[in-house]
């Protein structure tokens, strides 16, 4: 009964391997994470990383990051370093398995030789265009090529000639020789290699023919020992043409594709198209501005590997395409953070409140706890003197029923600190108050075991004197939730909130410590993390990761 039980708790994915362990094909499992180097890696990313990374691991196997840099005309070193900088930050360990599909041109190139004298690939005159109309429709088979029937001599000349050089790119073209019937139009004789005058990243002016990538990925899955080749769902009608690409190259070990469903989030902008424009026109900083979901973005927002892999894991593995609330995400990053965090005051609104009793020089340092929830974060002593200063909103000369903080003539908590009951006020020309001032009560503090009475509200502080100056920046989603998406036109519909900055923020100058990546909950106001691009010791900047309070329910 446990086995069975165990069975029934695994993903599909998870059963073929076992499936595949149990009959032999397969000694070990060896899985890949194949990103073109192309752009940054997104939210949808990780997923794939995190489960091929996981899958390696969980059957004692090995795990590779390779880039498919087959196509040089959007490659650059820059993905290439974001992309290892993003995987290694999810903690998905490649040890000493790094590996360029560029590096395998010089096999690619012999492997197309090998189907040309098996008489399985023909080099093919037909421009572009012309091979889209003879390839036919979905419910009309294609027509062959005129060069189809070419000798192999002939196509073997023609195929050393693209590769030194001899042709214009784009005139001619080597295809596989498959079924110009078939019902699926990948094998209706696909293009498998190109001539292209590029200059590549890694391998620079040697090549002026590339592979395509139905025929390179096989090839390169084959020749690292990939065992489970596993990728999106798109991928599942190019699965005839992988296993044809394999099993014509009479690899020993050939591997198995295995496709699942692509990670959908609501609401946000994942195509690389979108995001270099959103770049590109200064709409966002960069491909790790905060409001995207990049890795780099994410990472730099100040979420955490352990909350994407736990998102990962609350989406689950399915062959069925679905969306996710962006709001799980973030309740994911809220459940990560709030026992590891600590809770500090932070003033985003700034006003002044004056405690006329209290000694004008006095500084006294008061025993805060870090993390209420988690006593083992320990201890800190925050700075407390007459002139402090406390979120605007936490005052109001008139307030509605039911407000229960700092008014004229009540008592609230300073957290952490005393009683203090508001006598009076100062207002400018404009209307805008400058000062509160209040009165205190010494007998109050906090952590005395004072019971004299109570108060309804407790609001947070930080003193004048030692308050050291923020820029705090407030996101929101950079799509208009309630537009969709895209306009008629396919413009993004853009927020136009979707970044508040607050210049002049005052925090307690345990802050000072604060370095790149740093994250902390403000109390009252959420989740925030010390800018990695922006901030500097003198210069503190804080982006917010996500505020306190969530709609999200986790499904039961």
């Amino acid at each position: 009964m446990e086995q069975e039980k165990e069975i029934v708790s695994k993903n599909f994915i998870e059963q073929i391997i076992d499936k595949d362990l149990e009959e032999g094909h397969y000694t070990t499992v060896h899985t890949r994470f194949p990103p073109e180097p192309n752009g940054y890696l997104h939210i949808g990313h990780a997923k794939s990383i995190l489960l091929n990374y996981g899958l390696a691991k969980k059957y004692n196997g090995k795990f590779n990051l390779r880039f498919d840099d087959t196509n040089p005309t959007k490659e650059k070193t820059e993905f290439v370093e974001s992309i290892i900088a993003d995987v290694k930050w999810l903690g998905a360990d490649w040890e000493d398995r790094l590996f360029f599909a560029s590096n395998y041109f010089d096999q690619m190139y012999e492997a197309a030789v090998k189907l040309i004298k098996k008489g399985k690939a023909y080099v093919c005159d037909l421009s572009a265009e012309e091979i889209r109309e003879y390839r036919g429709t979905l419910t009309e088979p294609g027509k062959e090529s005129p060069y189809r029937n070419r000798s192999v001599e002939e196509n073997l000349t023609l195929f050393e000639n693209m590769k030194n050089g001899m042709y214009e790119d784009g005139s001619k073209v080597l295809r596989a020789k498959i079924d110009m019937a078939s019902p699926n139009i990948n094998m209706r004789d696909p293009v498998i290699y190109r001539v292209a005058r590029m200059s590549h990243h890694n391998t620079g002016d040697k090549w002026c023919i590339y592979p395509m990538y139905d025929f390179a990925h096989p090839i390169e899955d084959a020749i690292e020992g990939v065992t489970h080749s596993i990728c999106t769902l798109e991928f599942e009608d190019h699965r005839p043409l992988y296993d044809w690409v394999v099993r014509e190259l009479e690899y020993e070990h050939p591997p198995k594709q295995i496709e699942f469903a692509k990670l959908y989030l609501t609401n946000v902008v994942t195509g690389k198209r979108y995001i270099k424009r959103l770049v590109e026109e200064g709409i966002v900083d960069g491909w790790d501005d905060p409001r995207l979901v990049s890795i780099a973005a994410l990472r730099r927002r100040g979420f955490t590997p352990e909350s994407i892999q736990k998102f990962v894991d609350l989406c689950g593995i399915s062959k069925s395409n679905s969306s996710v609330d962006y709001a799980m995400l973030e309740y994911c990053i809220r459940e990560d953070l709030k026992l590891k965090r600590p809770r500090m005051m932070a003033v985003l609104d700034p006003v002044k409140l004056i405690i006329d009793n209290y000694p004008e020089d006095q500084i006294e340092y008061l025993d805060v706890e870090m993390n209420l929830e988690n006593p083992e974060l320990g201890m800190r002593k925050v700075p407390f003197g007459r002139e402090l200063y406390i979120d605007r909103e936490d005052f109001m000369e008139n307030p509605p029923k039911k407000y229960f903080r700092l008014f004229p003539g009540n008592e609230v908590r300073l957290m952490g600190a005393y009683f203090v009951k508001c006598v009076s006020f100062e207002k400018d020309e404009n209307g805008n108050v400058t000062e509160i001032h209040c009165t205190y009560d010494p007998e109050t503090k906090c952590g005395t075991g004072f019971t004299g009475r109570k108060v309804k509200g407790t609001i947070h502080w930080v003193a004048a004197k030692t308050a050291i100056k923020a820029e705090v920046r407030l996101y929101e989603n950079i799509i208009d939730e309630e537009k969709g998406v895209y306009n008629e036109d396919g413009s993004l519909n853009l927020n136009p909130n979707s970044l508040t900055v607050l210049k002049d923020c005052l925090l307690e100058p345990e802050f000072a410590k604060a370095q790149p990546y740093d994250s902390f909950q403000f109390v009252r106001q959420g989740y925030f993390c010390v800018d990695a691009k922006d901030s500097k010791p003198e210069a503190l900047v804080f982006n917010r990761i996500v505020s306190l309070k969530s709609s999200f329910k986790l499904p039961k």
